[in-house]
């Protein structure tokens, strides 16, 4: 029964700078390799950063893709050769139509390389791509899959944030994978997912029963996000860590909210990360007149990122709606006073630790950043139940040997 297990862990893309999905690979599959198992990333572009020489229990292996997606040269145009390749022409004909593919096609090239290399696995872990390809693994050996939230939230949210019908038409077709993403959830018969609020949307939202479910919370890293006690807090710096001008991160709203404190306080906005050149957020920002109040860090390493936690005297994760909510686990984790909504997970990550706002709503976060400011020994013991709080409920090594157990169950259930 405590045989090492060999592990496939399969993700279509999994940025390990920002996303939730990418800190998730590369720390779960290091978690389960430190428990004796052999585990096998395969992965599409960008890089996700394993650091394999940590750990000989898990290898990386990156399937080659068109990478349509790479910032470095956005939706360039494929050469002949390449298209020449069947899959490479589906996803450059389904992103040239404002599709977005890469789910679809990634579990095409994984189905592939399995044929072609011939590997075997005690068990198939899918990290949210949920394609055919994977549907089709699943026929003849123990596949489960992690679903970190239900994508049909994400659509929603971006087209009721805008009035303009060509940019709800954009939407609707930027998230034409999700159909796929149901019909396919359907027939696994298990799915992981990171939330009790994530479990019941998904299954709402997908149709699926709730008992197909195993929920299984996530892991801060703690090597990565702590308290540096030898640097002085800056008072009234605001730390925040959504950047992107998506509507389910909710900058637009505290970015009112800071509107309203700066009528009765001094405060700088650090945002971690940039924004997107002439959207949303910049012309909110110059809307407002609040631009001198502002501070966005562009990228930066793991070190000036806990030192910008250092510095701040409270973070504020401001998303309409979070599957799991690592921002408010890593604010936690570098001891920070942390003011979350209650969208989705949020709750579930900060339970008496935090203060909770209702998503969307920026006088409530306005009110809550004042009374914060005004109120040291409230931010200390905030500061101190949030720090305790993910030092005993979200460890890696937890997260891991719940998901051993999880496999475990699938594979006797599949033989």
């Amino acid at each position: 029964m405590n045989s090492s297990l060999k592990i496939g862990l399969i993700s279509y893309r999994s940025n390990p700078h920002c996303g939730g999905q990418g800190v998730y690979i590369r720390h779960l599959s290091h978690a389960l390799a430190d428990l004796g198992h052999k585990v096998e990333v395969i992965a599409g572009p960008p890089d996700p950063l394993l650091n394999n020489q940590v750990n000989n229990n898990v290898t990386l292996t990156m399937l080659k893709t068109l990478d349509l997606y790479n910032p470095e040269d956005l939706f360039r145009t494929p050469t002949l050769n390449e298209l020449a390749d069947p899959i490479n022409l589906i996803e450059w004909l389904d992103v040239s139509f404002m599709g977005y593919p890469e789910p679809l096609t990634f579990g095409m090239r994984m189905k592939k390389h399995l044929r072609e290399t011939k590997k075997e696995y005690d068990i198939i872990h899918d990290n949210q791509s949920l394609s055919y390809g994977i549907m089709s693994l699943a026929k003849r050996m123990p596949v489960t899959a992690t679903i970190h939230h239900p994508m049909t939230v994400d659509r929603r949210l971006a087209v009721q944030s805008t009035k303009s019908f060509l940019k709800k038409i954009k939407a609707l077709r930027w998230y034409s994978f999700i159909n796929m993403q149901k019909r396919v959830a359907k027939k696994l018969s298990c799915i992981i997912t990171v939330s009790q609020s994530s479990k019941k949307d998904i299954a709402k939202e997908f149709n699926i029963p709730e008992s197909k479910f195993k929920t299984i919370p996530i892991g801060i890293d703690t090597n990565n996000f702590y308290p540096i006690q030898t640097v002085k807090k800056q008072p009234g710096r605001i730390i925040v860590t959504n950047s992107a001008d998506t509507p389910l991160k909710g900058l637009y709203h505290l970015l009112f909210a800071i509107k309203g404190v700066l009528k009765t306080r001094q405060v700088k906005l650090v945002v971690i990360g940039s924004p997107k050149k002439n959207g949303g957020i910049e012309k909110l920002i110059k809307k407002l007149e609040i631009g001198q109040y502002i501070k966005f860090t562009g990228r930066i390493d793991q070190d000036q990122f806990v030192l910008e936690y250092a510095k701040a005297s409270l973070a504020v994760v401001p998303s309409l709606y979070e599957g799991f909510g690592l921002p408010v686990g890593e604010a936690m984790a570098c001891r920070m006073p942390v003011i979350c909504t209650t969208g989705g997970a949020l709750p579930e990550v900060a339970g008496d630790a935090a203060k909770l706002v209702p998503p969307a709503n920026a006088k409530a976060m306005e009110t809550a950043i004042l009374e914060l400011l005004d109120d040291a020994s409230q931010c200390e013991r905030l500061a101190e139940k949030g720090y305790q709080r993910v030092l005993k409920e979200f460890t890696w090594e937890k997260t891991a040997i719940r998901t051993i157990k999880a496999y475990r169950e699938i594979i006797n259930d599949y033989h």
